[in-house]
């Protein structure tokens, strides 16, 4: 009777977990999935400039068409993903994503390389919410703001490893070598995803099993709010995400953009155990509202930036508000639906806020070329002042409900 209690508080502990075998191939799967992604971004302006010969207003576009695949893409993956399985749906969207880095290697005129960009996207789409939901489902219950705080780590080290190696990759030896190096990557993470074990996870019952699209197949209703918010957040960071090597180099700062993103990955990794716990135990409030402040701080001092030392700090302050601010509104999307409904909680969570970055990387483009790269940085942290308010709105709107509850 002891080794049976024993055996069954042991079983109950595992369950209780968060760095279980799966999550921890999950992650790194996620990783190598990001860190291509985040590389790419990063490079492809000054590929597109410097090797095909494109305008800087041009430079932008091949974010923008990665992102509207995965924004047409993302609505139906929830839907995609419930019908044929997210495990399933993982591993074939990473052998394309995998097959569409081989083919940079022969894509040289711009037109065809905005054509790959739209197709690696759609894979991307699917891989990222299969890999999100996953997660959602795999973290228990009660450790979900810590778990995917963690989980989301991922694309916080993604962050700074992509762009670093990509970068240097770029500076020493060549593109060619870039996307090679890159291919092997995503790889690996397939075939660690190959590993990981779903069967036992919930099984969404569908009462439909037909392919069909309603609102309802594409989007979950409880997620809009959050959804919305950050549609705008993205907006922000794409100005960071598409421009930060083009105004380094515009200021003489391009060997210190590859430690921006040290940096700024530090100060998200630092804090993600705190700001996870807090966010658990009293509330999304008291972690959003401060990453909100710190993320506008931040753009503003980057674009003051005439200095290396100006240019680093300012990643402190970008690295802790947008990594946590993103990471609360990808809880609270998730939260806001029924577990079955993680899919597509996740799916609308990240087609606005993929929007808001291709919007962003295009719009912002276009004030750049107007007003230069400095100002970019001013508009996007005035945008958050805007979603400060309107969260706020939210926020009270919440604490209403529950009280009349």
């Amino acid at each position: 009777m002891l080794f049976y209690i024993l055996r069954k508080v042991i079983h109950l502990e595992q369950q209780n977990r968060i760095f279980t075998k799966r999550f921890i191939s999950l992650f790194l799967t996620n990783i190598a999935v990001f860190l291509v992604f985040y590389g790419l971004t990063t490079t492809l302006p000054l590929y597109a400039i410097g090797t095909l010969g494109v305008s800087e207003e041009e430079s932008g576009l091949p974010v923008t068409a990665f992102l509207i695949a995965a924004i047409i893409v993302r609505p139906f993956s929830g839907k995609l993903l419930d019908l044929y399985g997210k495990k399933k749906l993982l591993m074939i969207a990473l052998v394309f994503y995998l097959l569409c880095n081989i083919l940079y290697l022969f894509v040289e005129p711009f037109s065809l390389l905005l054509a790959l960009r739209f197709f690696q996207g759609i894979w991307f789409s699917i891989v990222t919410t299969a890999a999100s939901s996953l997660a959602a489902d795999i973290i228990p219950a009660n450790k979900k703001g810590a778990g995917l705080g963690y989980f989301t780590m991922s694309n916080n080290l993604a962050i700074v490893i992509g762009p670093f190696i990509s970068i240097l990759v770029v500076q020493h030896y060549s593109f060619d070598t870039l996307f090679l190096v890159l291919t092997i990557i995503v790889a690996i993470g397939a075939v660690i995803a190959a590993t990981i074990k779903t069967d036992d996870l919930i099984k969404p019952v569908l009462t439909n099993r037909r392919l069909t699209f309603s609102f309802h197949d594409l989007f979950e209703k409880k997620a809009l709010p959050v959804a919305v918010l950050a549609s705008i957040i993205g907006f922000s960071y794409a100005s960071v995400l598409s421009f930060l090597s083009l105004y380094a180099e515009n200021k003489g700062l391009l060997a210190a953009a590859s430690y921006f993103y040290v940096v700024f990955a530090a100060a998200m990794l630092l804090t993600r155990p705190f700001t996870g716990k807090i966010y658990d135990t009293k509330g999304p409030k008291y972690v959003v509202i401060p990453a909100i402040f710190s993320f506008a701080l931040g753009l503003v001092l980057l674009g003051l930036a005439d200095d290396a030392l100006l240019f680093l700090g300012s990643a402190l302050f970008i690295g802790f508000g947008y990594g946590t601010v993103t990471t609360s509104f990808q809880t609270l999307a998730v939260q806001s639906a029924l577990i079955e409904r993680s899919a597509y909680a996740t799916a609308t969570y990240f087609t606005f806020f993929d929007l808001g970055i291709a919007l962003g990387s295009y719009i912002l483009g276009i004030i750049a070329t107007a007003m230069g790269y400095e100002n970019i940085f001013f508009v996007a942290a005035l945008l958050l002042a805007i979603v400060f308010v309107l969260y706020m709105i939210q926020e009270r709107a919440m604490q209403k409900r529950k009280t009349y509850q």
